[in-house]
């Protein structure tokens, strides 16, 4: 059975999709395929290189995303998203998706023409770090005769690569809504992120009917995009409700 994951967007929310990979190995559904963007193409291109879960949990523990070494000097955005090449070369074999040991897909978006990319061959860290480049803050990256930011902009929640490929599909969603009160709107910031999390689950909840499970812990929506001291809690929280619907649903995802 060829499994499909999709792995959306949602900053630091994205440890979720480790919790959620590691239950699914818990009950024996190794995807053998994934399509993410931002932080799921993070998180699947490590897994796609035969990661460990615990591993890729370590890394987003551990990078130093802030810190001032990686500020950007002559680029748009406050930090310099290629100078996390390095971190991620350590952990691939080659610097290709052909070394992975799972079909990956990784979408970002063309800044100069205005389109979505889906990258699924050739280099690789470059896309998985143009896919995550969260607009404003990070710099765009470079790839070809163009420049890509974050893949969320276009699709948070890329599943149609996986579609003609796969016999099931599981979407793991990590940007749940809830209403907010305005003293959570305070700032700028806080209103961007809010305007840019409603635009996002709008486009993507009409795309969960594509999948034949999807994951969505409704308690993610208690942490911010950038909220890094919760790893933990946000990597339990997507194993414990993936393993969860898979207790209860497992028969009929394999069986129909």
């Amino acid at each position: 059975m060829n499994l499909g994951v999709v792995l959306s967007g949602g900053g630091i929310r994205g440890v979720a999709h480790i919790g959620a990979l590691q239950a699914m190995e818990e009950f024996n559904l190794k995807p053998t395929h994934i399509s993410g963007t931002s932080a799921g193409a993070i998180v699947g291109g490590l897994y796609a290189a035969g990661i460990e879960c615990s591993e890729i949990l370590k890394f987003f523990k551990t990078i130093p995303i802030f810190q001032r070494s990686r500020y950007a000097r002559r680029k748009p955005g406050f930090i310099d998203s290629e100078k996390f090449y390095d971190e991620f070369r350590n952990y691939m074999q080659k610097d290709d998706f052909s070394s992975l040991q799972t079909t990956l897909y990784v979408t970002a978006t063309d800044l100069l023409k205005g389109t979505l990319k889906i990258f699924h061959e050739g280099e690789l860290i470059r896309p998985i770090l143009a896919s995550a480049s969260f607009p404003g803050l990070f710099s765009p990256v470079e790839i070809g005769d163009s420049h890509y930011i974050d893949g969320g902009v276009f699709n948070n929640f890329p599943v149609e690569p996986l579609r003609p490929v796969c016999d099931k599909i599981i979407g793991v969603y990590v940007n749940p809504v809830k209403p907010v009160g305005i003293d959570k709107l305070k700032h700028s910031y806080n209103v961007v992120e809010r305007a840019y999390k409603l635009k996002s689950a709008a486009d993507s909840i009409l795309k969960f009917k594509q999948c034949d499970l999807v994951i969505s812990p409704s308690d993610l929506s208690l942490f911010g995009t950038f909220d890094m001291k919760y790893t933990d809690a946000i990597y339990d929280i997507g194993y414990r409700e993936t393993k969860r619907l898979l207790e209860a649903k497992l028969e009929v995802l394999v069986n129909s």
